[in-house]
Parts: C-alpha cells; structure tokens; sequence
C-alpha cells in the first residue's frame, strides 16, 4: 500500500536545539546554575524562594520545560502561565533582571549559537508571561 503522506521527520531533525548542539546535560547545567543564581539575587530571590516549597522537584519541572522547548521531547506538563500569574509580588521590572541572569548564565555556560538560541525563546516566553500577567489584572484591556 503507498501513501501521498510526507515521510514523518524525528524530533532531531526539526528541534531547535539538536542544531545548535544542545544536550540534556547542557540544560540541566544551565538551570541550576540559574536558578542558583536567581535564590541568591536581592530582589528575585525572595519571590523565588517563597513561592518554591521543593526546589528539587522545581528544578527537575524546569529541566523537562526546556528540554520541550528546545528539544521537543514533551516532558513537559504544566501550565506556566497560570502558575505565575498566581505568584504574588511578580511584577514587570523583574522580568528584566530575570532575563539578564538568564542571559549572563547561558553565555558563559553554553557555546554562542546555543546560548543565542535559548535566550532568544526565554524573551520570548518572557514576553509571554509578562502580558499574561498585564492581562490578568486588568492592565491591559
């Protein structure tokens, strides 16, 4: 029996990350060195630390989000914008010094082209979080 389907591609093929090198040791390296960073940032820190009860369990959730973003492997489930939009004391201007942390992290950690590529979809989803957020409290009509 033929078929006029296109053959299926496997995730490597069409994953963001697999071209860039990305591995799942990269991102698991890249977010607790981050997450590190941000429990022990002034201003983040406290938000962080209060709202996270089991850092391990947080970390791993974490791990499986961006290795769906960049890998494709749908690990991830979980619903990120309900949970921040829950988070007291999340307001816009930490947005920016979280993406710097991320930035500075993921270009000393990971060669340039896979560093461009994560910091490109965390503004992204950093943009995403933060309109979602405006929207829920009525910021932005």
């Amino acid at each position: 029996m033929t078929t006029d389907a296109a053959p299926r591609r496997d995730r490597t093929q069409i994953a963001p990350g697999y071209s860039v090198g990305v591995t799942e040791e990269m991102i698991r390296e890249l977010v607790h060195a981050f997450y590190a960073r941000v429990r022990a940032e002034p201003v983040l820190g406290p938000i962080f630390n209060a709202a996270i009860d089991d850092w391990d369990e947080h970390l791993a959730k974490l791990c499986d989000f961006w290795s769906s973003v960049l890998l494709m492997t749908g690990r991830f489930k979980g619903r990120p914008m309900a949970v921040h939009v829950q988070t007291p004391g999340v307001e816009p201007e930490h947005f920016g010094r979280w993406l710097e942390l991320f930035t500075r992290t993921a270009q000393e950690l990971w060669p340039p082209a896979a560093a461009d590529l994560v910091v490109g979809r965390a503004h992204m989803i950093g943009r995403s979080l933060q309109m979602g957020i405006a929207v829920s409290r009525g910021e932005i009509p």
